[in-house]
């Protein structure tokens, strides 16, 4: 797991830590390492040719790996969400001190250069066990710890949550920590969650703790939107289409975008899905292109091909949307040379976009 030996680190304690040994153990493809150092002090770490990354504690890039070290530490509660934490790096706090500040057990264990499992908090039992286990009381104090836990639901479809630790979670969103929660984090972790393999499950278990509400009030989630979402994952949609999907029984579901700061792309396909759904001709477009015309025009098909494309995708997995046919449509709409019919209308152009908008719908017509 340590990879050849690098003489940066001879003489340091150093160790991969968290998930990547996590995953190593469940047999997993090897992500990124996260690197602790313990008993050093930044300026030893300065003097071997580590370069300082700055934050609110000693991070260090390794120029030779481009990988980050950090110096063991130790945490304590400040104030009030996930920033309010003072750190302490001193060359006292060891690998142990440093793996119980950690959010979870199976992601407190820790591998040496030798190889060797450091396991003080028995992660590797749970890891087996498939449980998913708190660390210590401080679970309840940090919310992006509660985000983490959802998110590894819905990736670790064969875990489940040790009773202690959903008590810790609701204990957290009683006492107000959640709603400390930037919206752009929530953003993050909704985006993990929705690429995992069950995404439902990071849904069930911010709403059975009482989180969803607080971190996503505008969104209406049940079980019937769990399973639609498990189609648009296993559909292999995009993040956009499968958050769509998510919101699209939502009163205003660009305002849950707008709760956790998407992207453009997101907001655009949560907000014009339920004009698509919303159409008479969504189910049998080559039937009425009237009303095919309308929504191609108020979902900008010929300027934004590939996201009208996406949408009737996402359309696809709440209903039988014959998808071959609005390709096709759209293409029809899409071959009217509009720059000729202008040109029939030069005397008079404000007559222009009705003309060219009668020679799409008599294309369309002409196709059926």
């Amino acid at each position: 797991m340590m990879g050849p030996p690098d003489p940066l680190l001879a003489g340091l304690q150093v160790y991969v830590v968290g998930g990547a040994v996590r995953d190593a153990l469940l047999g997993l493809p090897a992500g990124d390492k996260d690197w602790v150092v313990v008993g050093a002090r930044p300026e030893d770490m300065a003097a071997r040719g580590f370069v300082p990354v700055g934050g609110d504690f000693p991070v260090f890039l390794n120029p030779h790996s481009k990988e980050e070290f950090a110096l063991a530490r130790t945490e304590r509660k400040s104030g009030r969400g996930y920033k309010g934490f003072t750190f302490y790096t001193g060359t006292d706090v060891s690998l142990a001190d440093d793996l119980r500040r950690r959010d979870l057990t199976i992601n407190a264990m820790a591998v040496d250069a030798a190889g060797n499992l450091h396991d003080p908090l028995n992660g590797l039992a749970d890891l087996q066990a498939r449980l998913f286990r708190h660390v210590g009381t401080a679970f309840s104090e940090d919310p992006v710890r509660l985000l983490r836990l959802a998110r590894f639901a819905a990736r670790f479809v064969q875990f489940t949550v040790a009773d202690d630790t959903w008590a810790l979670a609701r204990e957290l969103v009683e006492h107000g920590e959640v709603d400390e929660l930037v919206p752009e984090r929530v953003y993050l972790e909704v985006a993990k969650g929705l690429s995992a393999s069950q995404p439902a499950r990071m849904f069930e278990v911010l709403q059975e703790v009482g989180a969803l509400e607080r971190i996503m009030p505008a969104l209406t989630y049940n079980e019937q939107v769990g399973q639609q979402v498990q189609i648009a994952r296993d559909r292999q949609l995009d993040l956009a289409g499968c958050f769509a999907v998510l919101c699209h029984v939502s009163e205003t579901p660009a305002q849950v975008a707008e709760q956790i700061r998407a992207p453009s792309e997101w907001r655009d396909q949560a907000r014009l899905l339920p004009v698509l759904l919303s159409s008479p001709a969504l189910l049998q477009p080559r039937s009425q292109p009237e009303f095919a015309l309308q929504v191609m025009e108020s979902l900008d098909a010929l300027r934004k091909p590939d996201r009208f494309q996406q949408l009737i995708q996402a359309a696809a997995c709440l209903k039988a949307v014959p998808e071959q046919d609005w390709d096709t449509l759209r293409q029809i709409m899409a071959s009217v040379d509009a720059g000729a019919v202008a040109a029939q209308h030069k005397a008079e152009p404000g007559k222009i976009r009705e003309a060219v908008r009668a020679a799409r719908l008599a294309a369309l017509e002409q196709s059926l």
